[in-house]
C-alpha cells in the first residue's frame, strides 16, 4: 500500500513483530480463560475476578513496557486528547457491547480463534462500527469536542514522573489482587 509515494507501513519486520505480539496476547487471553462468555458475565456479577486481574496485569506490564521502549528510543508516545463527550459516549457503546456480547474487543478476537460464533458476530459488529465511525467522524467531530481537556496524562496532572504513577498503579493492583484472593477464599 502506498500513500503519497511512501509505504503506509514502516517495514515487514515491524508488521511481523505486531502480528507475533498479537498472537502471543491472544494465546495468553485464551489460556487465562477470559475468552469465555461465562467468565466475563461472572465478572459483571462480581463472582469471578479473572478479567479484572488480567486487565490490571496487562495495564501495568504494558505501561512499564511502553515507557521502557520510549526510553530506549524504540517507541514514540502519541497522547490523544481527552475529549469527555466522545470518551463517555465511546465508553457507553463499549460497555453495552461488552455486556451484550460477553466479550471485549481483545477477547472477542481471541475467541474468534476458538471458532466462537458469538465472537464472529461481535468482531463483525466492531468492524462495522469502526467503518461507520470513520465515515461519519468529519461531520460529527465538532459536536464531540465540547469538552476537550487536551493531551493530558495522569503524571502531568499530578506533576510526577510516569514511573511514579505506574509504580503506584502496580502497588494498588497487587493490593487488590491480595484482597480479591482473601475474599474469594
Amino acid at each position: 500500500l502506498r500513500s503519497q509515494g511512501t509505504f503506509m507501513f514502516e517495514s515487514l519486520s515491524i508488521i511481523s513483530l505486531g502480528l507475533l505480539s498479537g498472537f502471543v496476547f491472544g494465546f495468553l487471553l485464551q489460556k487465562g480463560g477470559v475468552t469465555k462468555y461465562e467468565v466475563i458475565v461472572k465478572q459483571f456479577l462480581l463472582k469471578d475476578f479473572t478479567v479484572l486481574k488480567t486487565m490490571l496485569t496487562a495495564i501495568v506490564v504494558g505501561g512499564f513496557g511502553v515507557y521502557f521502549l520510549e526510553g530506549q528510543g524504540l517507541a514514540k508516545l502519541s497522547i490523544k486528547p481527552a475529549i469527555l463527550v466522545a470518551n463517555i459516549g465511546g465508553g457507553l457503546i463499549f460497555g453495552v457491547g461488552m455486556v451484550l456480547l460477553g466479550l471485549c474487543p481483545g477477547t472477542a478476537v481471541a475467541a474468534l480463534g476458538e471458532r466462537n460464533g458469538r465472537a464472529f458476530f461481535g468482531t463483525l459488529g466492531m468492524l462495522t462500527g469502526a467503518w461507520i465511525q470513520a465515515e461519519t467522524y468529519g461531520p460529527i467531530s465538532g459536536c464531540a469536542k465540547w469538552v476537550d481537556l487536551g493531551s493530558l496524562t495522569l503524571s502531568q496532572v499530578l506533576k510526577v514522573s510516569p514511573m511514579v504513577v505506574l509504580t503506584g498503579l502496580a502497588v494498588i493492583s497487587v493490593s487488590l489482587f491480595l484482597a480479591i484472593e482473601f475474599f474469594e477464599r
